[in-house]
């Protein structure tokens, strides 16, 4: 799907976003209680409802960001210094707190355990890494750019499909940081050129992790 130009993500779907997120909140008793309901009589453990709740909290930290980018855009000079080591290490900052957030949410709501093993010896210097991923969508990456911020101790520069900009939050947040979205194919003429290579489209098992790892 083309991604809408600029002005179009800023002014038009960043404000619906927001305001999203406030019509979702004075609905939020009427709307949860219902789920909650049917779901008792329908499904055993609530997912319906959690599920819900993590789509609104979802929504919620979407527009919380906008704001908190807004505000940052307004402190830098209205966009004069905001690609300036200080502001883009606030941006880094609010990234992380951001993914902490969401992630202690998804702990408590849907029970997401993240088991991160640090390499020995990864913190003995501060060269920069290559981190490749097997992952099945979106939400691995933000596992990955979590575990990269909060374990590992890094701020990344990320690789990224250009349709992700529809996200508003994403969209203003990664494009103010030395990111990179790509669209096949590449414009004519581009000098640098990025390339992604995702092996697997799907959720990798034991099983699946051993047919596509060389013994």
């Amino acid at each position: 799907m083309r991604v809408p130009p600029v002005w179009v993500r800023r002014l038009i779907l960043a404000p619906l976003v927001v305001a999203a997120a406030l019509a979702a909140t004075a609905l939020l008793p009427a709307w949860l209680v219902i789920a909650i309901a049917l779901s008792i009589f329908i499904e055993p453990r609530l997912r319906t409802p959690r599920l819900l709740w993590m789509g609104y909290l979802y929504l919620l930290w979407d527009a919380a960001a906008l704001v908190a980018l807004f505000a940052l855009w307004i402190a830098s000079g209205f966009g004069w210094r905001i690609h300036t080591p200080r502001f883009r290490h606030l941006h880094y900052r609010l990234v992380a707190r951001m993914l902490e957030f969401l992630f202690w949410n998804a702990y408590w709501v849907l029970r997401l355990d993240i088991d991160v093993r640090v390499p020995e010896g990864f913190h003995d210097d501060d060269r920069p890494r290559i981190i490749a991923s097997r992952h099945a969508g979106p939400g691995d990456s933000f596992v990955l750019i979590h575990a990269v911020f909060h374990w590992f101790e890094r701020s990344p520069r990320i690789v990224l499909k250009d349709t992700l900009q529809w996200d508003p939050a994403i969209d203003v947040v990664l494009n103010r940081l030395p990111n990179r979205f790509i669209a096949p194919p590449p414009a004519p003429g581009a000098g640098d050129r990025a390339i992604a290579i995702f092996p697997t489209a799907s959720a990798t098992s034991r099983a699946t992790w051993g047919r596509a790892t060389p013994s």
